[in-house]
C-alpha cells in the first residue's frame, strides 16, 4: 500500500457525485395499509418533487401521482403531508397547497388553499368518512393561526374541531368516536412542554387535558379505547397509557428515548398492533433500534427485531406482522424496508442505491465518548480510509468537525457520501452530538438552555482534544463545518476558539436579532430558551 500525505489522496468520490441525483429519505415517510405500503420520496431530477408510491405484495412500487408533488409547508418545514388508509389517500398538493383525495382511481379536490390555508398532520378514518388535519391559516400582516379540522371525504365539508392554541399536531380518532391531539403555546417548542387533549368527536368543546407539564407527543388509540402516548416526564420519551377513568401509567420505563424531537408532525415513531403490542423504535448507545413492546399488567417486555440497521427514520408503521421504516446503514445509503417479524424477513422496497465505491474505501463510524464541560458527551469518529493509500509515518491526519443543525438534531452513524468525500481523501471526520442533541434524554437536550453558541462550541473543542490525546488528529489542522444552527456553532467556534484553523458555514445563522425578527411563527420564540 502506498503512502501519501493526509488530505492529498486521490478519491473515487467526486464533487459532482455529491451534487448529483442522490435520493435522501430524511423528510419523507412510509405507511403500511393492510398488505400495501405507501411511501414518498423526493426526485432530485425534478427539482425535488415529492413523489408518492404504492407497493403491493407481489409487484414493484407504482407512482400514484406522476404530475403532482406531495408536500406541505405547515410550520414552514412541513409534516404529515399525506395519509393513507383503507385504500384512500389524502395529500397536500405542492405548491398550490390544496388538500386533495385519491380514491377509487379518482384524484379530486377536497379543501382548497386559496393562497390562505395549508394542511398537514393528516390522518384518515375511512369508516367515519373523514380525514383529520391541522390547518394553518395565513393572512396578510397577521401571525399564522392553526386549528384542527375534520374534512368529509365525500362532500369536502370542513369542521373546525379545536382552535386557540398556537400549535397543534397528531389528531387521531378512536373506534368509539373519541378524539385526541397535541397542542402547545409559545414560548415552548414541542420538545419543551405540550398537552395531550381528548374530546368526543360529536362535542369537541368537552375537552379534557390528559397531561400537560412535559413533552407529550404522538397519541394513538388502542382497540379497547385506551390512549397510548410518549412523554419525557421521566427524562426520556417513554410510553404511557391513559384510560377513560383519567389514569395514566408508564408502560415500560427505560433510560432511552422512543422518539425524536417533533420538528415535523409526521406519523408516529410507533404503531399500535393490538391492545398489548406496539412496534417501536428507540435509541440505545447512540444507535436506533427497532422492536416489539409487549404490554401486560403483570409486566412489559421489549424484544428487538433483528436487523443490520444502525439508524431508523422517525416514522414506524405496521399492520399485521409487517412493519415499514427507513433503515440506515454504516456502509450504504438508507432505504425503505418492510420487515415481517414472524417470518423473519427483510424486504428493501426503495433506496439502496449503489454507491459505486468499493468497501475498501468506506470509513465506518466509531463511537467515542468524552468528558465535556457539562458531562459525558458523544460523537462519531470516521477515520481516513482509502483502499490504496495510507498516510505518512510521521504525520497525523487533519480532522473536520461536524456540528449538526437543530440544535436538537442528532447525528447517527449512517452512511453519508459527504463524509466519505473527506475520509477517502485522508481527512478524518468527527461528527459531534454536542450538548443539546437529541437521542440521549431530556437532561442532555436541555444542557444547551441559555448556552447556545457556548457549550456546543466547548463540546466540539473537547471532542477534538480527545482525538489529539489519542494521537488521531493533527492539532494544527482542525476545521469545523455546520449548516443552519450548526452554522452558528461553526461561526462561534471560528471567532471564540483557537482550536479551529478553518471552517465552512452552510446557510448558517449569523445574526440572532435578525433571526428573531424575520423567522416564521414556529421558531419565533425558539431563542427564548437557547440564549
Amino acid at each position: 500500500m502506498s503512502a501519501l500525505p493526509y488530505g492529498s489522496w486521490p478519491s473515487p468520490v467526486k464533487a459532482a457525485d455529491l451534487a448529483g441525483a442522490s435520493v435522501s429519505l430524511s423528510f419523507s415517510f412510509a405507511v403500511m395499509d393492510g398488505e400495501d405500503c405507501y411511501f414518498s420520496a423526493p426526485d432530485p431530477t425534478q427539482g425535488g418533487r415529492m413523489r408518492l408510491f404504492r407497493k403491493t405484495p407481489d409487484a414493484s412500487p407504482v407512482e400514484l401521482l406522476p404530475k403532482r408533488s406531495v408536500r406541505s409547508s405547515i410550520n414552514e418545514y412541513g409534516g404529515g403531508d399525506w395519509a393513507a388508509s383503507g385504500g384512500i389517500v389524502t395529500y397536500s398538493d405542492w405548491p398550490a397547497g390544496d388538500l386533495r383525495v385519491l380514491s377509487n382511481g379518482e384524484d379530486r379536490l377536497l379543501a382548497a388553499s386559496d393562497d390562505t390555508f395549508r394542511y398537514g398532520s393528516q390522518s384518515i378514518f375511512p369508516k367515519d368518512g373523514l380525514v383529520l388535519a391541522v390547518r394553518e391559516e395565513h393572512r396578510p400582516n397577521q401571525e399564522a393561526q392553526q386549528a384542527i379540522i375534520s374534512v368529509d371525504l365525500v362532500t369536502g365539508e370542513v369542521t373546525v374541531i379545536a382552535s386557540g392554541a398556537d400549535f397543534y399536531a397528531s389528531p387521531t380518532l378512536s373506534a368509539t368516536g373519541q378524539l385526541a391531539w397535541v397542542e402547545w403555546d409559545h414560548p415552548n417548542m414541542p420538545w419543551d412542554e405540550t398537552s395531550i387533549v381528548v374530546a368526543p368527536l360529536a362535542h369537541p368543546e368537552q375537552r379534557k387535558v390528559v397531561t400537560s407539564w412535559a413533552s407529550n407527543v404522538y397519541p394513538q388509540w388502542t382497540p379497547n379505547g385506551s390512549l397510548i402516548y410518549l412523554s419525557d416526564e421521566s427524562g426520556y420519551w417513554n410510553f404511557f397509557r391513559w384510560n377513560a377513568s383519567g389514569e395514566s401509567k408508564a408502560l415500560y420505563p427505560k433510560n432511552s428515548d422512543f422518539a425524536a424531537p417533533m420538528w415535523n408532525p409526521n406519523p408516529a415513531p410507533y404503531s399500535v398492533i393490538d391492545d398489548n403490542l406496539i412496534v417501536c423504535k428507540w435509541y440505545e448507545n447512540g444507535l436506533a433500534k427497532l422492536g416489539l413492546l409487549s404490554v401486560f399488567d403483570a409486566g412489559s417486555d421489549l424484544a428487538p427485531i433483528r436487523s443490520d440497521t444502525v439508524a431508523i427514520g422517525n416514522t414506524v408503521s405496521a399492520a399485521g406482522t409487517k412493519v415499514v421504516a427507513t433503515f440506515g446503514y454504516y456502509d450504504r445509503p438508507n432505504a425503505y424496508v418492510i420487515v415481517d417479524w414472524v417470518r423473519n424477513t427483510q424486504t428493501p422496497i426503495f433506496g439502496h442505491e449503489d454507491t459505486g465505491i468499493s468497501q475498501a474505501y468506506v470509513s465506518i463510524a466509531q463511537p467515542i465518548s468524552f468528558e465535556g464541560d457539562a458531562g459525558i458527551t458523544h460523537a462519531w469518529y470516521y477515520p481516513p480510509k482509502n483502499g490504496d493509500l495510507t498516510g505518512l509515518d510521521d504525520e497525523l491526519p487533519p480532522i473536520q468537525v461536524l456540528s449538526h443543525g437543530g440544535p436538537t438534531s442528532y447525528s447517527d452513524p449512517g452512511y453519508s457520501p459527504t463524509i466519505q468525500f473527506w475520509t477517502t481523501r485522508g481527512i478524518g471526520v468527527l461528527d459531534v452530538n454536542y450538548s443539546g442533541s437529541s437521542g440521549y434524554g431530556r437532561d442532555y437536550r436541555n444542557r444547551l438552555k441559555d448556552l447556545w453558541g457556548v457549550l456546543d462550541v466547548y463540546d466540539c473543542e473537547n471532542a477534538v482534544k480527545h482525538l489529539i490525546e489519542r494521537e488521531l488528529a493533527d492539532p494544527k489542522r482542525i476545521s469545523i463545518k455546520g449548516g443552519s444552527a450548526g452554522g452558528y456553532t461553526t461561526l462561534q467556534g471560528l471567532t471564540t476558539s483557537d482550536v479551529f484553523t478553518a471552517g465552512i458555514s452552510l446557510y448558517g445563522i449569523g445574526d440572532l436579532e435578525t433571526m428573531v425578527t424575520d423567522t416564521h411563527k414556529f421558531e419565533s420564540h425558539y431563542l427564548d430558551g437557547l440564549v
